[in-house]
């Protein structure tokens, strides 16, 4: 059942965010058994008062019905759109049709026609310019372009004043945090996980953009108080964390010892093999992480790319099936070069019955990747004798 919370986070701004646990893939990929959040905020002034996005638009009523709490919607006098996604734009054309008024909609030069081709909506849409001030009621606006996170419309607005970023989905992370705020550590702790996830599935393609626009905003010398994203937890006691983590995730930077082995295994001879090097990795102090597709479990992709995004090494046990490897692993991997992309290592851990061809069809999809494979261990049927020991050499093979 969605919950709506409306909260005052600093002077004349107000967050409205809805938790969504309703939905239950975002982007219709992504799992996210744990929910999300779409974060709005109102900025009231004397002048009038500034929407900056909204929620998706299966809840436009009762995003209406929550605005409703802090601001009369006559009362909007801009509507700033971070960018044109439908989960933070999709109660605009409701807000516009209903409100009563005719507010001036401020964004990135692509939003306009974006207005038009997605919802209809002829607005009265002003472009703002990259670095781009606006005063209402005496509160300064400056936007700040952020392409490719992670669409190319994507602006954030600094509330000079009030020492306050808005971010849309840069700095964002899935699930639903029991607390507004960054104020409780265990929250923190808990959420961490799910920044990993959200970064590494929806960003995870644009990491480069992620390096260069964190680059950018800390070439401006804000003096940035509190990071307000449009999901998950706003973060006002300490911001630097959010912005360290998504610079050191943007650039796949390990966070230890972790181990990532992603594995089919029809008829058990994977599994076998893929347990003994778990065992090995154990013992030489490396964390396992183990992601199956049996005849009993199916991993979820969007848990593999956050967990591999900080990976220290990957392994990847793959049956042969029809002369190529099994379809579900060919999926993870296409998936793992598109999102995460690194120089990272990579072992390869293969069982067949009459050709070893898995290998040169994996070598193909890898080929042009900056993965780095670094041993292949072919096993005929399931592991035995020398298999095992080689399997055992195998683990430490990592540089």
């Amino acid at each position: 059942m969605p919950r709506t919370h409306v909260d005052k986070v600093a002077r004349d701004l107000y967050v409205l965010r809805l938790d969504d646990d309703e939905t239950k893939y975002f982007e219709a990929i992504w799992y996210i058994p744990k929910g999300v959040t779409y974060n709005s905020y109102v900025l009231v002034t004397d002048e009038g008062a500034v929407l900056f996005d909204s929620w998706k638009h299966t809840y436009s009523e009762l995003f209406i019905n929550t605005l409703h709490n802090v601001v009369d919607p006559k009362d909007i006098k801009y509507v700033v759109i971070h960018h044109m996604e439908p989960d933070h734009s999709g109660s605009i054309p409701k807000l516009l049709e209903r409100c009563g008024c005719n507010p001036t909609v401020l964004g990135h030069p692509l939003v306009g026609n974006m207005l038009r081709s997605f919802y209809g909506v002829e607005a009265r849409f002003t472009p703002v310019k990259d670095m781009e001030e606006v005063s209402v009621g005496g509160r300064n606006l400056k936007f700040i372009y952020i392409p490719w996170l992670h669409w190319p419309d994507t602006i954030a607005t600094y509330i000079k004043d009030s020492g306050i970023l808005l971010t849309c989905d840069a700095f964002g992370g899935f699930g639903i945090p029991p607390a507004i705020y960054d104020d409780d550590d265990a929250v923190v702790e808990w959420y961490l996980p799910l920044v990993r996830k959200y970064l590494a599935t929806v960003v995870g393609h644009y990491r480069e953009h992620i390096v260069k626009n964190v680059d950018k905003l800390a070439k401006l010398n804000l003096e940035v108080r509190t990071i307000a994203p449009a999901h998950g937890l706003i973060w006002r006691r300490n911001p630097k964390i959010i912005v360290d983590i998504y610079y050191r995730l943007a650039r796949a930077e390990p966070s230890g010892r972790k181990v990532v082995i992603v594995y089919d295994s029809m008829y058990g001879f994977v599994e076998q093999a893929v347990k003994v090097l778990a065992e090995e990795l154990s013992r030489r102090g490396y964390e396992v992480r183990l992601f199956p597709f049996t005849d009993r479990d199916h991993a979820h992709v969007s848990d593999i790319i956050g967990e591999v995004l900080d990976s220290y090494a990957v392994i990847l046990g793959l049956s042969t099936y029809e002369g190529k490897i099994f379809p579900q692993m060919e999926y993870v991997v296409r998936l793992l070069i598109d999102k995460v992309n690194a120089e990272k290592p990579v072992l390869l851990v293969t069982t067949y019955g009459w050709g070893k061809v898995s290998e040169e069809y994996l070598r193909s999809l890898l080929k042009g990747s900056q993965f780095k494979v670094v041993d292949v261990v072919h096993i005929h049927g399931a592991p035995r004798g020398e298999d095992i020991e080689r399997l055992r050499q195998a683990a430490g093979k990592f540089p």
